[in-house]
């Protein structure tokens, strides 16, 4: 079903819902932040929460209920805490739609409704779990409230797939000059913002640290004056991520900062890849997060070879209980 459809059946069982919730793990949980954000920036009623499913099986939000929306994610559809959160916001009453690449896993057997996304086929597929939950969003933002760049967001939607593939088609270069510069730093700090913000934060917990075996911090850009800052010194490594929108200006400033002070920085920004001139400026800064994702994408592929280090390679996940 997609997003549309399923928002519809949601809407003609529950015409009232109030809260909307967004639970996932890693970088699943960090795919779902962009959604999650839209609709803080556009929703009048709705309240919105994001979780680590653990966090809401063990500490649940009282708010969940047969007013509820609950959109859980997985890739392979069967981490155990993404399971258990779908299942106890099953148990509560709440409408449960569950995004995952396997539509017979677990995840999908503990939903009401399921949305199978791509992932192998291309950089574009990579992102469409990111992009269908965002969809969610913003159908259930229309169906509830109304919305009125409803339609520059179907332009979005139609154009963010094409624009991936053609970003990754030439950044090759830039993301093994990357790898090369980065590949034996002791620490690499990665930030941004807006809608952008978690995949500073996935790329640092996950591409970095879970599949590189490389120290990371990351935070948001915003916060980089509130504390990181004074870490800044020259040569330390920082990936900085660069929005096309409203938080463009936090993004600039850290950039001033470390330029200032000739920190070792790598910059991604969204502008250089067209976004702009390609999705209405009144939704672009929402597409940010798939664009920008498709390229570190490259980028970590680049490390991996130079690292001689497979994203692929695990020393503890899938190999001990835990």
């Amino acid at each position: 079903m997609t997003p549309k459809e399923i928002v519809k059946k949601i809407k003609n069982t529950c015409p009232h819902i109030k809260s909307v919730y967004f639970v996932g793990c890693g970088a699943s949980k960090s795919e779902l932040y962009p959604a999650k954000y839209f609709l803080d920036a556009n929703a009048k009623e709705l309240r919105t929460g994001h979780y680590t499913a653990n966090e809401f099986v063990y500490a649940t939000p009282a708010a969940v209920g047969p007013d509820s929306i609950v959109i859980t994610c997985s890739l392979g559809g069967n981490t155990p805490e993404t399971v258990a959160a779908s299942k106890k916001a099953l148990e509560l009453g709440a409408q449960v739609v569950a995004v995952t690449h396997n539509g017979d896993s677990p995840l999908a057997h503990a939903a009401h409704y399921v949305i199978v996304h791509g992932f192998e086929k291309n950089y574009a597929a990579k992102l469409e779990k990111m992009t269908n939950v965002l969809d969610l969003a913003v159908e259930i933002l229309n169906e509830y409230e109304g919305y009125a760049n409803y339609e520059d967001m179907q332009t979005g939607f139609e154009k963010i797939y094409d624009l991936i593939e053609q970003a990754v088609s030439f950044v090759l270069p830039t993301a093994k000059a990357f790898a090369e510069s980065y590949k034996d730093a002791p620490v690499i700090y990665v930030m941004s913002s807006g809608a952008t913000h978690e995949v500073a934060y996935s790329f640092s917990i996950c591409l970095l640290m879970e599949m590189q075996w490389m120290n990371s911090g990351s935070f948001h850009d915003g916060e980089f004056f509130h504390g990181p800052f004074e870490i800044v010194d020259k040569d330390v490594p920082f990936l900085l991520l660069m929005n096309e929108g409203r938080t463009r200006a936090m993004d600039s400033r850290a950039l001033a900062f470390l330029e200032r002070f000739s920190a070792k920085t790598s910059v991604v920004d969204g502008k250089d890849f067209g976004l702009g001139s390609v999705i209405p400026s009144s939704v672009c800064e929402y597409f940010n997060p798939m664009l920008l994702t498709g390229v570190l994408r490259v980028y970590a592929e680049q490390l991996a070879i130079v690292r001689n280090h497979p994203l692929s390679q695990r020393r503890y996940m899938w190999k001990l209980e835990y």
